[in-house]
């Protein structure tokens, strides 16, 4: 399945991104089943809270596509990505919106979901989740039970 091909190059991004002592998640932008951008969290190493996977692979393909409206594009993401994102995702058009695994710690954390999906309704975002979800979920727990550990 073509998702899950996607969503191994996103977890390869999230490795890098591990391997850099970044939170490990990783994107992935498509456009007409290629890989137009690829992208991990480079927070810690830029020095700069914007740089998000998500936001960096939206750079990405806008400069490979010349213009900053992604029509077209699918966005592959091993995490839920954050309000932050989800702004960026909803204002460059992109339609679809695969996730790996959901951000979900506490109640207000789901409470934010819940509006993360209703934004992207309401702007036409298709999201699906669960794709590679253990995969995902396993970068994610490794990095942070490591991090304790310090």
């Amino acid at each position: 399945m073509k998702h899950s091909l996607f969503m191994e190059e996103a977890l390869k991004e999230a490795y890098k991104a591990y391997e850099k002592n970044e939170i490990p998640i990783g994107a992935v932008i498509v456009k007409d089943d290629k890989i137009i951008a690829k992208a991990h969290n480079l927070t810690e190493t830029l020095k700069d809270p914007t740089a998000h996977a998500e936001i960096l692979a939206i750079k990405i393909a806008s400069e490979k596509l010349g213009g900053w409206r992604l029509i077209g594009c699918d966005l592959y993401v091993t995490m839920e990505p954050c309000m932050m994102c989800s702004g960026a995702i909803v204002n460059s058009r992109i339609k679809n919106v695969i996730i790996g695994t959901k951000h979900i710690k506490n109640e207000y954390i789901q409470k934010e979901s819940i509006f993360k999906l209703d934004y992207y309704s309401y702007n036409n975002v298709k999201v699906s989740f669960g794709i590679c979800e253990e995969e995902c979920s396993y970068i994610l727990k490794k990095f942070f039970k490591n991090l304790r550990k310090k």
